[in-house]
């Protein structure tokens, strides 16, 4: 077990304390964005159009139905807890390089989801199955290597859904001093309940169709309530926050360098654009073109950041500075929002966290079901790991195993440098298909599904 721990430790410090994930995923996104021509901007109008009218019938999953999966999965905890620490330690000027990410990053997104429907599967039931594994089964012929992957995003998952259920339990135990073993078992019963059973279509994905439209405008709501009520305030915001990013004052102090790493740092890791995650949801809608869900997934990187991201921001920035004084984390967000809306704010901070939190177990969940489906198709074996998401919910709710924590990070960094490993190589192939779909809206030629 020692040995174990010191390989997970060793390998953690060489990816993400040397900056290594950095590097590369900063590195693809200029790449997949010079290749596409600044897709993400040049067809913005189109982007949005593409979930204009989806719908499917029976189990099959709709291009809007795997964008508010990918949305879940990349919307959590993080857009709140990590958006604040990004401003407590690299100030203002974080979010102006979290923006940066987010544009750049949209076209990686869309790479790779472009590739994931191009080289899916149907199950005997007729229905999709994909993501990088069967990117790299399927057009690299190396199944062992997308067994590897696999392994790591059910790791990444477990990981992830442990750190999430702490955020819950934390933050109605810190508000109310509620027991957090009581939390933890009702959090517990919501997600079984919510995972098992059969209906016409996947449980999780109906209940995200859902969950993510109401938490997106339950939380963008309250925020443009924020900025109505500060308007005089917002000029003065956005001059913080691009100053902070370029300013004299950071570059003599030697501080711009901090302000930088912490934007793109939860820039890239909120929008998880590159590491493949958001490929188990594009490779399962039914749609005619790989273009259109890449596309849909592009736009779910620019909720995740430009939208949810800011928002939480925002409301930090617009704060009364006596109000927030000294303090940071959850009690820093939790008491900016009360100085702009009293104290509904405390129990709104609970409210937002858990559907956040909650609808990125869903996700993770989901996408734990279909890496393990590429490994084995037992039904017994999709079973136990459901078992095993909820008593990790449970577990996660009641204590902090930063073992575990350091598990997810494992994960999450073996994904995302295998996935850009075999991405980089493809962009071709998803180009072409991006080029001749902008023939044919241009009516010049007809794309064969």
């Amino acid at each position: 077990m020692e040995m174990i721990r010191t390989i997970i430790d060793s390998t953690n410090n060489f990816l993400w304390g040397k900056n290594i994930l950095v590097i590369m995923l900063i590195g693809m996104a200029v790449y997949a964005s010079y290749r596409t021509k600044f897709m993400q901007i040049r067809l913005f109008g189109k982007i949005v159009a593409t979930l204009k009218g989806e719908t499917t019938d029976g189990e099959k999953i709709s291009s809007l139905e795997a964008f508010y999966l990918g949305t879940a999965c990349r919307v959590g905890a993080g857009n709140i807890a990590g958006v604040v620490a990004a401003i407590s330690v690299g100030g203002a000027g974080a979010l102006f390089w979290m923006w940066l990410v987010a544009l750049l990053g949209a076209s990686t997104a869309f790479l790779e989801s472009v590739l994931a429907v191009v080289h899916r599967e149907k199950d005997k039931d007729g229905n999709y199955r994909g993501g990088t594994p069967w990117i790299i089964k399927n057009r690299l012929g190396k199944k062992w290597i997308g067994t590897i992957y696999a392994i790591a995003s059910i790791i990444c998952y477990i990981g992830v859904i442990q750190v999430m259920s702490n955020s819950v339990t934390e933050s109605v135990s810190g508000a109310y001093g509620v027991n957090p073993k009581i939390i933890s078992v009702i959090l517990a019963i919501i997600v079984a309940i919510t995972i098992f059973g059969k209906s016409k279509k996947d449980k999780i994905v109906m209940a995200l169709n859902k969950i993510v439209p109401a938490m997106a405008f339950l939380y963008i709501a309250v925020v443009l309530y924020v900025i109505l009520t500060n308007l005089t305030g917002i000029p003065a915001m956005f001059g913080k926050i691009f100053s902070a990013a370029f300013g004299v004052d950071q570059i003599a102090g030697g501080a711009l360098g901090g302000v930088i790493m912490q934007g793109v740092k939860r820039g890239l890791f909120s929008n998880e654009a590159g590491s493949g995650n958001g490929n188990y949801a594009a490779a399962l809608a039914d749609v005619d073109e790989p273009v259109k869900q890449g596309m849909v997934q592009s736009l779910s990187v620019f909720v995740d950041t430009l939208v949810i991201c800011s928002a939480t921001a925002f409301v930090i920035l617009l704060a009364d500075s006596n109000s927030i004084q000294g303090l940071n984390g959850m009690v820093l967000f939790q008491e900016a929002l009360k100085s702009h809306i009293g104290w509904i704010g405390i129990p709104f901070t609970v409210i937002i966290l858990f559907f956040f939190s909650f609808s990125t177990i869903l996700g993770v969940t989901f996408y734990g079901k279909n890496a393990l489906q590429y490994i084995n198709e037992s039904s017994k074996l999709n079973t136990c790991y459901q078992l095993l998401v909820v008593w990790m919910v449970y577990v996660g709710g009641i204590e902090q195993n930063f073992f575990v924590w350091s598990l997810a990070d494992f994960g999450l960094g073996i994904m995302t440098v295998i996935n850009i490993g075999v991405i980089c190589p493809l962009v071709n192939e998803a180009v072409e298909y991006l080029e001749k779909y902008e023939q044919k809206i241009k009516g010049y030629v007809k794309i064969n599904p």
